[in-house]
């Protein structure tokens, strides 16, 4: 009995220094994924953002009138200012995005980096944590426990069905969302190409292809838009900067080298490889240093590749000025092009000419063109202003359409008219207060 008071008694002798020893708790779950979970959201609003935009008629294609669309008008190349004023406004934009936070994009909104993603984590989640069957140079590698046909045929399924998701996506940018659905369904609709399912097929295919093996590759090696992006990066560009001065601390340790899913080592970046600051190999070196209580030897940074002076508020603030000079004046130039094609957007559009259908017309025929560019009905009054009453005829005073589209009026010349020039004005007006005018000249001999 002894023997077991003295150990009751050692025993809470020992708890009670335990718990006078202070600990540190170190959240490493705050540090850990701090930009994967940011970044995976970024990449699904986008992602939304691309279905949302021609589902709700924000922006999409007309292939049976040969137009933009946007918020429900028709945008026709002819629409000069509006058309160039958009793409000089939104290339400039771009220029500065990519000056200054350099491929931002491909790690944080690409679609096709989110697509490459996802496959990598559906392979990882079947055929093991290590697995690898992209094509990345190196040889096929599969968990043995997990090299079984019905892991490699669930992978195939998903695979293929996530490639017949995102085929889908384009369809949405040229017809309207109910003409999709009849496609879904396998609906008839005079709307619908007869060789659509022929091109969904072949995006199938294409998607499936980049999924299946291509993958990252596409990525390093196949992409134009990077090339792009890379021509306007500079020294000064954002990018991930490894503390040399604690090199110490990264010995035998290849971590953030691992987690990268481009194949890159992040402690030697470069103006023009391949990152696309996604911020994994960041939150992979925190995670790791968390559990010491401290901070990773990575980090994203502005400026210059230097071991001092990173971080000036200053210095960064004057690289971004001297860097916006040339593309302010021209952004400026875009929206105010942009502003007048919308101040003189037209929403009907006029054209007259001569015209000879056949033996019944003569030189003293005219046809009026009107066509409606917004996707709602319409009325439109036809006269001709100029001409004499009783010395033409028009074969309608009124034209009506339901939607877009175009409808014609045919204008005849009376044999009465004396010789001479005669010009004349055709003039259309709508309920909604627009006038459209057309000048002509009739010549009689």
């Amino acid at each position: 009995m002894k023997a077991v008071r003295m150990k009751v008694n050692m025993s809470s002798a020992m708890n009670k220094t335990l718990s006078s020893i202070p600990v540190k708790v170190v959240s490493g779950g705050s540090r850990m994924n701090n930009f994967r979970w940011k970044r995976r959201a970024v990449q699904i609003a986008f992602l939304v953002a691309l279905v949302l935009i021609p589902v709700s008629g924000l922006f999409r294609i007309d292939p049976e009138n040969g137009a933009l669309v946007v918020l429900g008008w028709q945008v026709w190349f002819s629409d000069f200012f509006l058309i160039t004023g958009l793409w000089i406004t939104l290339a400039t934009l771009l220029v500065a995005l990519y000056s200054t936070a350099g491929t931002v994009f491909c790690g944080w909104a690409c679609p096709q980096n989110s697509m490459a993603e996802w496959a990598n984590h559906m392979t990882r989640k079947l055929l093991g944590k290590r697995a690898e069957i992209s094509l990345n140079g190196e040889a096929l590698k599969v968990a043995a426990s997990k090299n079984k046909a019905l892991n490699w045929t669930l992978l195939a399924l998903s695979l293929i069905g996530a490639s017949m998701l995102f085929a889908l996506l384009p369809l949405l940018y040229f017809y309207p969302p109910d003409v999709v659905l009849s496609f879904i369904l396998f609906r008839n609709d005079p709307r619908l190409a007869g060789s659509l399912h022929w091109i969904y097929f072949v995006w199938v295919l294409i998607i499936l292809l980049d999924v299946s093996v291509l993958r990252h590759f596409w990525c390093r090696f196949a992409c134009v838009y990077r090339v792009w992006q890379h021509s306007f990066k500079t020294k000064e560009t954002l990018h991930v900067l490894y503390d040399e001065s604690r090199s110490s601390e990264c010995e035998k340790c290849n971590f953030c080298v691992t987690t990268c899913f481009i194949g890159l080592d992040p402690r030697k970046t470069m103006i023009y490889d391949s990152c696309i600051n996604c911020g994994d190999c960041i939150d992979a070196c925190n995670a790791l240093h968390a559990k010491k209580g401290g901070t990773g030897l990575l980090r994203f940074e502005f400026g210059e590749r230097a071991k001092t002076r990173l971080g000036k508020f200053r210095d960064n603030s004057i690289a971004l000025l001297s860097r916006m000079r040339w593309t302010m004046p021209i952004a400026v130039l875009g929206v105010a092009m942009f502003a007048w094609g919308l101040w003189s957007y037209q929403p009907y559009h006029l054209s007259a000419g001569y015209v000879q259908m056949g033996h019944s017309q003569s030189a003293r025929d005219y046809r009026i063109e009107i066509a409606n560019k917004r996707y709602r009905p319409a009325e439109l009054d036809v006269a001709v202003e100029g001409l004499p009453a009783g010395s033409y005829t028009l074969s309608g005073n009124r034209v009506s359409l339901p939607t877009v589209g175009r409808a014609s009026v045919l204008l005849s010349m009376s044999p009465s008219l004396s010789h001479g020039l005669h010009p004349f004005t055709v003039v259309v007006r709508s309920r909604d207060g627009w006038v459209g005018r057309f000048e002509l000249q009739h010549f009689v001999d």
